[in-house]
């Protein structure tokens, strides 16, 4: 074989070698979970339930809970914070919030100056008394402050089967908290109509996972939907989880997966199959 041969079969295989087939995108993680209140038996459950993933803005629902049982939070409307410049948010968020504006709207720098009147060690204690999750606020993933962002993409993590448990405990009493925090949570949470008569209570949450640099992935997008329904005398709590694998350009992934746990849920929580 000559030496020109040898050469163009060199190159050859050198290309070969360096055009690898693409990566494949990790698989979507999807999970509903519903059980019922009164006896605890799991209704409907399917998909990843068990796997857990930064709470987001779910978490407003125990910091709800913390605000009035430690007497930060008083009523529906009160207090009613004005937003601050070095609060650095976005336009939709830059406005006078109130406990069932934060709720409704999600607006991040209330609930940020909630655990900042907490303190660490009582914000601490609560998550650790709530057993949330993996009870763990120290913060550092991305950079991120434990007092203020644990929940957000940083060190807190839950799964859905451990958010349906919790939100159980909340509203069966079960929750170290007083009374009035059980009644003023449950009053400021968005509530939505569903089919045959179901009325929902719920809060979304929305992120991203991060990469191996520690950098949001936009293309590995997080959305919830948590909270409890009734209809007549019947109370279940759910919990909807989606972690796809592209991007949600056209609305929220959380909006997503709550008008779809909405749509789904008579059927589902009659225990009907999807």
């Amino acid at each position: 074989m000559n030496p020109g041969t040898l050469s163009f079969l060199a190159l050859f295989a050198t290309a070969a070698v360096s055009v690898s087939a693409p990566a494949r995108a990790a698989e979507p993680v999807r999970c509903t979970v519903i059980l019922d209140v009164d006896t605890g038996m799991v209704i409907h459950r399917q998909g990843g339930c068990d796997q857990a993933f930064y709470p987001q803005s779910t978490f407003k629902l125990p910091l709800a809970m913390m605000g009035y049982d430690k007497g930060i939070l008083v009523d529906e409307h009160t207090p009613r914070w004005e937003y601050q410049e070095k609060f650095n948010r976005s336009e939709r968020e830059r406005k006078a919030t109130d406990p069932t504006i934060w709720e409704k709207d999600s607006i991040v720098w209330y609930s940020q100056e909630i655990t900042r009147r907490l303190g660490k060690q009582a914000f601490a204690d609560y998550v650790r008394s709530f057993d949330y999750g993996n009870r763990d606020v120290a913060g550092g993933p991305g950079g991120t402050d434990g007092l203020t962002e644990a929940w957000l993409s940083s060190s807190l993590k839950i799964s859905p089967d451990q958010q349906v448990s919790f939100l159980r405990r909340f509203i069966t009493g079960k929750l170290p908290i007083s009374a009035k925090a059980v009644t003023m949570t449950q009053a400021i949470v968005p509530t939505f109509a569903a089919g045959d008569g179901w009325t929902v209570h719920g809060k979304t949450g929305a992120g991203w996972l991060r990469d191996a640099k520690g950098k949001p992935d936009r293309n590995r997008p997080l959305g919830w939907f948590v909270g409890w329904a009734e209809k007549g005398g019947k109370k279940v709590v759910f919990a909807r989880m989606l972690v796809d694998n592209k991007r949600h350009a056209d609305q929220p992934i959380s909006f997503t997966v709550r008008d779809g746990l909405i749509a789904d849920l008579p059927k589902l929580a009659s225990g009907r199959p999807n």
